[in-house]
């Protein structure tokens, strides 16, 4: 625990020896003093001198900086991770720009992949389908008091590379960590928590590593009835905890958010973080051309749980512009693997049925026109906005961006599938393509591009530079709910926190300041709608910054003995 005397912040602790050095949230390493060392146990099991943070930083970004490949990189990090955990959030913060692809997107999906390969220690909790009559028990590890956030997965669908089974623990403490690293909440009030209910992956079933539950993925109605089961222990455990859904399948993650949100504090960042952010650089890219949202065409290329996230935050800002709901509506074109979503499909998923055309539509077209091809939709439907959330590479190519371009002076185009070698297209080829006049973000970081003497900014559509700042909010006010309004706050601020008016989002290295702005607002706005639990007489801004965590050792004293 953390008590405070005379201004000075002491944690009190009953480890000792190599135990206190195998806490990963207590361990300094050759920064415990010499004082500690003696109250501790820790003489003779450190080299005899005494670091700061700033020499152990000098010495580990040395380290990961001989790393051989990205892959080597993230591994080195996450080590850091498991033995000192102030020392690895400083580092990365000391040089977020270069090291958050390595820890999150898109080194985080290599890492998954390998997961069970390179297994090392474990972090977070397994809730396997074989022990669902123990997950109280589980949970009965953590205090109630202690945990504000939990990061939810059953990863059927990870970041483009599809099921991954219980490797997928790694995306929720990929995530957490960016909590910590953006927006300064305490990794040691989070917890990740993987729901083990097998694998249809045949590589996993057949890898001898794998360390998951050997299965294939159970029935649906055992799945709903197991997924029921873990959020009713997880609510009854911890009431005020901030939970979210994470790289689900589309159906499942679409049906959870719909069930569960008006009974808990809860949040998919798939659908509605997805969404948040390209509708963020969306408003930018619109301040730019001056066209209203309510004249544009929008074409969604991959009509998934994030293709559909963000259409439904288009189409609610189109509302919110003055158009109907159906005349919203009749603004989109949504493709998935079938093609073109049209009226007469059946077993259509409720999600995508208000989006639906019309099958009388393609009947316009010239007969050699294929409503399944994007080029022909492209060519038929004329539209202003691309946004792709295939992951199929390559699928907005030249002849495709040409004929969208050919009908718009400024095409608006956000390639947003992740890693790189799932992305549609690149905003190098893109900008060419059309000699510098369209408005690009993408889902993986790209740099700049430079065309005929000028500089086009790239901006990364990054669930990062929304989802630590809400979490952030929601638990300085402590929020019983994730709110619409609450939803549009972090993205109208996302928006405005972009200061230079040529890019469509902030850089990477803005993000905690980002996160801290952002958490003020949805903090103010869950306050305003009565949603908040902690409604404090202190401003807000003071409340957000009270409850965030900083990356600094601090002085430690035993249990049983009193601070002096």
């Amino acid at each position: 625990m953390t008590v405070e005397k005379e201004g000075t912040k002491y944690i009190k602790t009953d480890l000792r020896g190599s135990q206190l050095l195998q806490s990963s949230h207590l361990n300094k390493g050759t920064a415990f003093s010499t004082k500690e060392r003696q109250l501790f146990n820790l003489i003779g099991l450190l080299p005899h001198s005494v670091e700061t943070l700033d020499e152990q930083l000098q010495r580990a970004y040395q380290q990961y900086s001989l790393q051989a490949d990205d892959l080597q990189k993230n591994i080195f990090l996450n080590n850091l991770y498991h033995t000192n955990e102030t020392l690895f959030f400083r580092l990365i913060r000391e040089h977020i720009q270069e090291m958050m692809p390595i820890i999150y997107t898109p080194t985080a999906g290599l890492a998954i992949q390998h997961y069970s390969d390179e297994f090392r220690k474990p972090r977070g909790i397994y809730l396997s389908y074989p022990e669902r009559d123990h997950i109280n028990e589980i949970l009965d590890h953590w205090d109630a008091n202690d945990i504000n956030l939990i990061v939810l997965t059953d990863s059927e669908q990870i970041l483009g590379i599809g099921d991954q089974g219980a490797n997928g623990i790694g995306i929720s403490v990929a995530k957490l960590v960016v909590y910590t690293l953006c927006a300064g909440i305490n990794p040691r009030r989070m917890l990740p928590i993987m729901i083990d209910v097998g694998t249809n992956n045949p590589q996993l079933l057949e890898d001898p590593f794998y360390l998951g539950w050997r299965h294939h993925r159970i029935s649906s109605a055992e799945y709903h009835q197991f997924v029921e089961t873990v959020i009713n222990a997880i609510k009854e455990k911890f009431p005020q905890v901030f939970l979210q859904w994470e790289d689900f399948g589309k159906k499942n993650a679409r049906c959870h958010l719909d069930r569960y949100q008006d009974s808990m504090c809860t949040f998919n960042d798939d659908i509605q973080g997805t969404g948040a952010v390209a509708m963020a650089a969306l408003l930018n890219a619109l301040k730019i051309t001056g066209t209203p949202l309510s004249h544009h065409r929008v074409l969604v290329y991959g009509a998934g749980t994030a293709g559909c996230g963000i259409a439904d935050q288009i189409w609610e800002q189109m509302i919110k512009e003055g158009l109907n709901h159906q005349k919203a509506y009749s603004r989109f074109y949504l493709m998935d693997r079938q093609g073109l979503v049209t009226s007469n499909r059946e077993n259509i998923d409720y999600f995508k049925a208000p989006y639906a055309r019309s099958s009388s539509e393609t009947d316009e077209w010239d007969r050699a026109d294929d409503p399944t091809r994007l080029l022909d939709v492209v060519r038929n439907i004329h539209p202003t906005i691309l946004i792709g959330t295939s992951t199929v590479h390559g699928a907005f190519n030249r002849e495709v961006v040409n004929t969208m371009a050919a009908h718009v002076e400024r095409p608006i185009i956000f390639p947003l599938s992740n890693p790189l070698t799932l992305a549609e297209a690149t905003p190098d080829d893109i900008i060419h393509w059309t000699q510098g006049r369209a408005l690009v973000a993408t889902g993986s970081p790209f740099s700049d591009v430079e065309f005929q003497g000028k500089f086009y900014p790239v901006s990364q559509c990054n669930n990062a530079l929304i989802f630590p700042g809400l979490g952030l909010g929601i638990i300085s006010c402590q929020a019983e709910r994730v709110s619409a309004g609450m939803m549009d706050a972090a993205t109208l601020e996302l928006a405005n926190s972009t200061t230079d008016k040529t890019r469509l989002l902030p850089e990477i290295s803005q993000l905690q300041e980002v996160s801290k702005n952002i958490g003020v607002a949805v903090a103010r706005q869950a306050i305003l709608e009565g949603v908040a639990l902690n409604r404090p007489d202190q401003n807000v801004e003071n409340l957000v910054e009270s409850n965030i965590w900083e990356p600094v050792y601090m002085p430690y004293q035993p249990l049983n003995i009193p601070a002096k």
